[in-house]
C-alpha cells in the first residue's frame, strides 16, 4: 500500500487522543501526532515529497498552461489554420522554414496554402473529403495539407517509403479521393495505378516530366489560384478531423489514425510548455514529416507558436550538429537511434559550438543518455512518450537518465493513466476478484492505459478511419465499473518517485530505425517471396542497438529458398527498416492448437549462433546479400563492428 493512509491514520489517532484527554495541549498533541506518523513509515512520504514535489509543481503550472490554451481555442472554435493565419498576421515577414538553400516566410506558407485550398475546392473537394499526400520532405509538403484543412479536406500523410501493397491500402483504408503525389515519387504510384482506378492524382514539384497519365501538375495549376483565404476556412471547427497520421498499431497494414484539430493542439502545445520553450525558438527537425514526431510535435510548433524549424529531406549525422549550429538552433528533434548514429560520428568542434539547450523525441536507450549529452553540450532530454492515436501521454520534463515521463506519487489520478498487470503467458490484463484492472506497483511492469473521456479534446480516444482496429485498442473496467481506457500495447515499470521507463512492445509489432515494423505485414511479403513457405517474423535485440531488428523463420528443410532472388523480392515490396536483418532456415515449426505458427521460443533464442542448430543469415547491406551467420560475425555483430 502506498505511504498516503499514514496522515489518515495520524489524523484519526490524534483525534481519539484528543477526545480522551482533553487535558493535552496543542503542542502534546502536534508531538504525538508527529510520533505516529514517524513511527509507521511517514518519513518515506517527507522523502517522497522532498525528492518529487519540485518536479510536480512544474510539472502542474506547465499543465495549467496547455489547459488554458486549449480551453480558449475550444471557446473561440480556433481550427488549425485560424491559430497559424494569426502568427503571420503578428510576424508575415519572420522565417517558418529552413530548407536546403531555400527559406519560406509565415506569409509565403500562407498564400501557397491559400492556393491549395481554392484549388481543391475547384476541383470539387468538400468539407469532409480526403485525399491522400505522398510527398518526401520539403516545404511543400507542410503548406499542402495546410491548405487542405482550410477549407475541411483530410489529409492522409502517407509513409513516403512505403509500396506496393501497403502504399494502396494506406490510400484506400482513409477513403483518399485523389493523391498529391510528390514529382520525385511518381514511379512509385505507376506501379499501382490499376489499384487506384479512377482517383485523381496530382504531381507536385518540377524539374521532372509528368509520368502518369491523366495527372495534374499541380504546380502549374497553382499558378491560377486565388492566394487569399477560401471562404470555407470560417466552417471549419475545433473538434473536425485535421489529418490522418498512419500508425501499424500492433497487428497488420498501417492503420490511419484520426487527428483532430483540438488533439492536434493538446499534442503540440504539450511539448511547447512541458519542456519549457519559448515563441523564440529555432528548431532543427531532419525527421520525416508524414510522423508524429516530426510532422505533429515538431511542425505545430512553427504553426501554432511562432517558431522556426529547419527541415530537411532526409537526416544526415554528419551535418547534424553543423546545422544547428549554422541556423542558430536552440532546439533539436530526435528518435532514439538517430542518437546512436550521433555518437558514432567522428567528433567535431560544432558538437559543443552549438546553442540547442533542449531535445524532444522518444527512443534514446538509457545506455547511451549521459554519453550523448556530456558529449553534445548537455541539452536537457525531454523524452516524450505517446501513441500516435493514444491518449495516454507522459513527458520527461526534468532530463531523468532513460525516463520516458512520469506519474505524481502525492497525488495519484493527477493524470488518468495507470500501469495494469498483464499476464505473460496470454497477454491478458490481469483482474481482481470486482473484475477491475489490477494496478502494478513500483517495479512491476505492466501495460500502459489512459482512461477515456468522451467529447474531451485531452482523454477522448478518436481512434482510426477503421472502426474494428478502433475497438481494439480500448480496454473496459479499469478504473472502475463501465469505464473504457486506450491500450497502448507498450509494457512499462514505474520507480518509486513514478518515472516510467519503457520495457517493451506487446503485440506483432517492433521498433526498429525509428520506425513500428508490423510482422504481419513483412510475413506476408516473406511468405510470398520464400515460394509460400511458413514464416513467422519478430523482432530481436541486438547488444548496443536502440530497438528490435527484424528477423524471419522460414521453414525450408531442403534448403530451395534462392537467397538472392528472396533478396531482390523483399527490396522490392519492403522499405529497408523493415526486411529482415536476419533469417533462420527451418525444418519445422511448432504450431498452437488453433493452428498459429508459434515464435515466442524462437524470439527468446534470438540470433545466438552458439546455440542454434539451424542454418542463420545476416543481411550484410554493404555486400548487398545474406551471409552465413558464422561465429566470429557474430562476435561482430555483438560488438557493435558490422555496421548496423
Amino acid at each position: 500500500m502506498l505511504p498516503f493512509w499514514r496522515p489518515l491514520l495520524v489524523a484519526g489517532v490524534t483525534t481519539l487522543l484528543g477526545r480522551s484527554n482533553p487535558n493535552l495541549s496543542g503542542l502534546q498533541l502536534f508531538a504525538s501526532a508527529l510520533g505516529i506518523y514517524l513511527t509507521s513509515g511517514g518519513y518515506y512520504t517527507l522523502w517522497l515529497m522532498y525528492k518529487t514535489f519540485p518536479r510536480d509543481i512544474k510539472a502542474g503550472i506547465r499543465y495549467l498552461k496547455v489547459q488554458a490554451l486549449l480551453w480558449d481555442a475550444g471557446r473561440k472554435n480556433m481550427s488549425i489554420p485560424k491559430l497559424f493565419m494569426e502568427n503571420v498576421h503578428k510576424n508575415p515577414n519572420k522565417i517558418a522554414f529552413h530548407f536546403e538553400d531555400t527559406a519560406w516566410t509565415f506569409t509565403q506558407v500562407d498564400e501557397y496554402s491559400n492556393r491549395i485550398a481554392n484549388y481543391l475546392v475547384s476541383q470539387g473537394f468538400q468539407h469532409g473529403d480526403t485525399i491522400a499526400l505522398y510527398m518526401q520532405n520539403r516545404p511543400e509538403f507542410v503548406c499542402t495539407w495546410l491548405g487542405c484543412s482550410k477549407i475541411g479536406v483530410v489529409a492522409a500523410l502517407i509513409n513516403f517509403n512505403l509500396r506496393f501493397i501497403p502504399l494502396v491500402h494506406s490510400i484506400k483504408v482513409a477513403n483518399s479521393k485523389g493523391v498529391i503525389c510528390g514529382v520525385d515519387m511518381q514511379e512509385e504510384i505507376l506501379e499501382v495505378m490499376e489499384e487506384l482506378g479512377e482517383m485523381k492524382i496530382y504531381i507536385s514539384g518540377s524539374g521532372k516530366e509528368v509520368l502518369v497519365k491523366g495527372a495534374i501538375a499541380l504546380d502549374t495549376a497553382l499558378s491560377a489560384a486565388q492566394p487569399l483565404p477560401p471562404p470555407q476556412l470560417d466552417s471549419v471547427s475545433f473538434t473536425d478531423k485535421l489529418v490522418y497520421i498512419f500508425t501499424s498499431g500492433t497487428t497488420g497494414l498501417p492503420k490511419a489514425a484520426i487527428i483532430k484539430h483540438c488533439r492536434y493542439l493538446f499534442f503540440c502545445s504539450g511539448v511547447h510548455y512541458m519542456t519549457g520553450m519559448t515563441n523564440d525558438e529555432i528548431i532543427y527537425n531532419p525527421l520525416p514529416l508524414y510522423h508524429t514526431a516530426g510532422g505533429m510535435a515538431g511542425i505545430g510548433q512553427v504553426l501554432i507558436f511562432n517558431n522556426t524549424a529547419v527541415i530537411r529531406k532526409k537526416f544526415s549525422a554528419s551535418r547534424y550538429w553543423v546545422e544547428a549550429k549554422n541556423y542558430g538552433c536552440t532546439v533539436a528533434q530526435y528518435v532514439g537511434e538517430l542518437c546512436r548514429y550521433l555518437l558514432t560520428q567522428p567528433p567535431r568542434p560544432e558538437d559543443k559550438q552549438h546553442k540547442v539547450r533542449i531535445m524532444f523525441g522518444n527512443g534514446v536507450r538509457a545506455e547511451i543518455w549521459e554519453e550523448f549529452t556530456a558529449r553534445f553540450n548537455n541539452p536537457c532530454i525531454n523524452e516524450v512518450y505517446g501513441a500516435t492515436e493514444g491518449i495516454a501521454n507522459v513527458i520527461n520534463i526534468d532530463g531523468k537518465t532513460g525516463a520516458c515521463g512520469f506519474l505524481s506519487v502525492l497525488v495519484p489520478g493527477a493524470l488518468p493513466c495507470l500501469l495494469i498487470k498483464i499476464d505473460e503467458t496470454t497477454g491478458e490484463h490481469m483482474r481482481d476478484e470486482s473484475g477491475l484492472c489490477i494496478k502494478c506497483g513500483p517495479g512491476e511492469p505492466g501495460e500502459f492505459v489512459g482512461k477515456i473521456k468522451k467529447n474531451d479534446p485531452v482523454r477522448d480516444f478518436d481512434g482510426y478511419a477503421d472502426k474494428k482496429a478502433t475497438q481494439k485498442k480500448i480496454v473496459r473496467d479499469v478504473f472502475t465499473k463501465g469505464d473504457f481506457a486506450f491500450a497502448s500495447g507498450d509494457i512499462l515499470v514505474q520507480d518509486e518517485y513514478g518515472y516510467l521507463y519503457f520495457k517493451d512492445r506487446m503485440g506483432d509489432t517492433f521498433r526498429w530505425r525509428g520506425e513500428n515494423v508490423s510482422t504481419t505485414e513483412v510475413e506476408s511479403v516473406v511468405f510470398k517471396e520464400a515460394g509460400s513457405r511458413d514464416c513467422v517474423v519478430y523482432g530481436v535485440e541486438v547488444p548496443g542497438v536502440e530497438g528490435k531488428a527484424g528477423m524471419a523463420a522460414i521453414v525450408d528443410p531442403n534448403r530451395e529458398v534462392d537467397l538472392d532472388m528472396f533478396l531482390k523480392g523483399i527490396q522490392r515490396a519492403l522499405p529497408s527498416y523493415a526486411r529482415p536483418l536476419f533469417l533462420r532456415m527451418l525444418t519445422e515449426i511448432d504450431v498452437t492448437g488453433t493452428f498459429k505458427l508459434k515464435k515466442l521460443d524462437l524470439q527468446k533464442q534470438g540470433f545466438e549462433v552458439n546455440h542454434i542448430e539451424d542454418d542463420l543469415y545476416f543481411l550484410d547491406n554493404k555486400a548487398g546479400k545474406y551471409v552465413s551467420l558464422t561465429e566470429d560475425l557474430y562476435t561482430r555483430i555483438c560488438q557493435g563492428q558490422a555496421g548496423l
